[in-house]
C-alpha cells in the first residue's frame, strides 16, 4: 500500500487522508486514541500530584512489561513484513541485516560506549519519528505535502521523547546514561564525558530548538493543509502538544517506558497487521485474533532476543540496581534497533512514505 495515494508493486491502496480501505479510521480507533487517553491520564495524574510517592521500582515496570507487551516483540516479525511486501528471500535478508547490523552496533558499544549511547539516542529519534510520520499520513496527513515537511515531522516527533526529558529531568537522564555506559567502561569518567551534554545552556538550547521546530512544523501544516478544520493538521498539532506536556511532567523512565509500549510499539504492530491482511485485520471483531496471530509470529524472535539479553548479562553483568539493569536492556534495544530501523525504512520506501511533492 502506498501512503501518498499511489499504488506500487506491493500496494493495495492509499493510507493518506482517509484511505478508502478504512485503514486510517481503524488505526485511529484502536491505536491512536487509546494512547492519547493513557498518556494524557498519566500526565494529568503526575501534574496533580497523584502518585507522587510512587516507588522507584514501579517506574521501571513498563520496561519490564515491554518484554512481552508490544515493546520488544514489535520488531520480531520483521521478516514476515518484508515477505508480505514482496521482498525477495525475506528470512535470509532480514537475518543478515540483524546479524551484521546488531554485531556492528555491539562492536561500537564495546569499543566506545559513550558513542554507542549517543548514536542509540540519535537512531531512536529517527526511528520513533518515522513511526509517527507513517501514522500521521495514515490518519489524514494531507498537510504533509512535501518531503521537507515529512522530514520536519519526523524530527519533531522523534525528538520530543529524547530531548524533552533531558530538559526537564536531567538528573535521571544522566544517571541512566552513566549506568549504561559503565557496563562497558567501569572506569568511565563522568565529568569529562557527560558534563558538556548536561550543561544547562546545552540542554535549553536543544529544548528551545526543538520547540521552535515544533511550532514551525505545526504552522507550516496549517498553511499547507486545507484549513483550520483539516483533520490531519488537528491530529498532528494535538499529538505534538500532548507529547510535549507528557514528557515535561512525567518522570522519564516511566514516561519513556509507557510511550515505548503504548504509543510507538502499538502503532507499529497495527501497521504490520494491515500489511498482513490489508485493513481487514483491523476491522471490527477481528482485532483480537489478529493480535493473537501477531503474538505467535513474534514469539520465536522475541525469545531469541531474550536469549541475547541473557548472553549480554553474562558478558557485561549489570550492577544490582535498577538503572544498571535498565542500561543492559537499553543495550539490547540498541543492538536490535539498527536492523529493525533498516527494515522499517525499507517498508517506508516500499509503501511510498517519501513519495511527496
Amino acid at each position: 500500500m502506498a501512503v501518498n495515494g499511489e499504488r506500487d508493486s506491493g500496494g493495495t491502496g492509499s493510507v493518506s487522508g482517509g484511505p478508502p480501505d478504512g485503514f486510517g479510521g481503524e488505526l485511529f480507533r484502536i491505536a491512536v486514541v487509546p494512547a492519547w487517553v493513557a498518556l494524557a491520564a498519566v500526565a494529568a495524574a503526575v501534574a496533580l500530584g497523584v502518585g507522587a510517592d510512587l516507588p522507584t521500582v514501579a517506574r521501571y515496570l513498563p520496561f519490564l512489561a515491554s518484554f512481552v507487551a508490544f515493546g520488544l516483540p514489535h520488531g520480531a516479525a520483521d521478516h514476515l513484513a518484508v515477505a508480505r511486501l514482496g521482498g525477495s528471500r525475506p528470512l535470509a535478508a532480514v537475518g543478515a541485516v540483524y546479524l551484521l547490523g546488531g554485531a556492528g552496533v555491539l562492536a561500537v558499544w564495546v569499543t566506545a560506549p559513550a558513542l554507542g549511547f549517543a548514536s542509540f539516542l540519535l537512531l531512536t529519534v529517527y526511528h520513533w519519528g518515522q513511526g509517527d510520520l507513517y501514522v500521521l499520513l495514515a490518519v489524514g496527513g494531507d498537510h504533509l505535502r512535501t518531503r521537507g515537511q515529512r522530514l520536519l515531522a519526523l524530527a519533531v516527533r522523534g525528538g520530543i521523547p529524547m530531548v524533552v526529558p533531558l530538559v526537564s529531568f536531567p538528573g535521571v537522564y544522566r544517571s541512566v546514561a552513566e549506568a549504561t555506559i559503565r557496563l562497558f567502561d567501569s572506569a568511565f569518567v563522568t565529568a569529562a564525558t557527560l558534563d558538556a551534554a548536561f550543561r544547562p545552556e546545552v540542554r535549553f538550547a536543544l529544548g528551545g530548538g526543538l520547540a521552535a521546530l515544533s511550532l514551525v512544523a505545526v504552522g507550516v501544516g496549517v498553511v499547507r493543509g486545507t484549513g483550520r478544520t483539516d483533520r490531519g493538521w488537528r491530529i498532528d498539532a494535538l499529538e505534538t502538544g500532548l507529547l510535549w506536556a507528557y514528557f515535561l511532567v512525567v518522570p522519564p523512565v516511566l514516561a519513556v517506558g509507557l510511550y515505548f509500549c503504548l504509543w510507538h510499539s502499538v502503532r507499529h504492530v497495527a501497521r504490520l497487521l494491515v500489511v498482513e491482511n490489508d485493513s481487514e485485520s483491523l476491522a471490527g471483531g477481528r482485532i483480537a485474533p489478529a493480535v493473537a496471530g501477531f503474538a505467535r509470529d513474534a514469539l520465536p524472535n522475541t525469545v531469541g532476543a531474550l536469549v541475547v539479553l541473557a548472553g549480554l548479562a553474562s558478558v557485561v553483568p549489570p550492577d544490582q540496581n535498577l538503572a544498571s539493569l535498565l542500561g543492559l536492556y537499553l543495550v539490547l534495544l540498541a543492538v536490535l534497533t539498527l536492523p529493525h530501523t533498516t527494515v522499517v525504512t525499507w517498508m517506508d520506501l516500499r509503501e511510498g512514505v517519501w513519495s511527496a511533492e
